[in-house]
């Protein structure tokens, strides 16, 4: 399972907010361009739909695939209270002849998206991943080079983390607590909760970008 918040920022703080990650991380940032496709099954594989994330990471010198299924979010009194998503989630390597294994199966290419951006992988109570990312739609299918951005001016920051049932409430916690230091340029919820942009971004923006921001906390 894994723990999940997301939030907006717009790309004019974009920078600010690597600088800040990278004060707290003490890590060097890594590049992502992912192009992602949707899959659902066909009716000749059962009644309840079923759909299937492949991603193909362009930012290596050899592309590589990963499938990636999202299971559902953990329910309850308790899963209400916490501002962070707990979900189920598999993902494992795959060939380049993955999509063609998938067609073959009876899935169907429901939309592709290109997201282009940069990561920051770290341990702080937890292991952290913050991606940064625009998204981007294709005129054409699979036309990775032709791509042109979803919500100009607008990107997304997605935290994730690795959980288990007998640790998540300790990586919930974590998560909740590094938020906390990216509060100031912006909101991060649970995924579909978006509260849109931080009124305080455009001045904590400045005040990193002045001090440099530079060292780690």
């Amino acid at each position: 399972m894994e723990c999940v918040v997301q939030g907006i920022i717009e790309t004019q703080h974009v920078e600010a907010l690597e600088v800040l990650l990278h004060g707290l991380s003490g890590v060097p940032k890594e590049r992502v361009r992912v192009h992602e496709l949707c899959l659902k099954s066909g009716p000749n594989l059962g009644v309840v739909p079923s759909e299937v994330r492949l991603l193909c990471d362009l930012a290596q010198p050899t592309p590589s695939w990963t499938i990636r299924h999202v299971g559902g979010a953990m329910r309850g009194a308790g899963a209400e209270q916490i501002s962070v998503l707990v979900r189920t989630i598999v993902e494992s390597k795959a060939s380049k002849n993955v999509l063609h294994y998938f067609y073959t199966l009876g899935y169907k290419l429901d939309h592709e998206l290109l997201k282009i951006g940069f990561a920051f992988r770290f341990h702080r109570g937890a292991q952290i991943i913050v991606t940064v990312t625009s998204t981007n739609k294709m005129p054409r299918l699979h036309a990775t080079d032709e791509a042109v951005p979803v919500t100009p001016g607008i990107q997304l920051v997605e935290i994730t983390a690795p959980a288990a049932a007998d640790n998540y409430n300790d990586v919930v916690s974590a998560v909740s607590a590094f938020c906390e230091y990216l509060a100031p340029l912006l909101h991060l919820s649970k995924p579909g909760h978006s509260t849109g942009i931080v009124a305080t971004a455009g001045a904590a923006a400045a005040s990193l970008m002045s001090s440099g921001g530079g060292k780690t906390l």
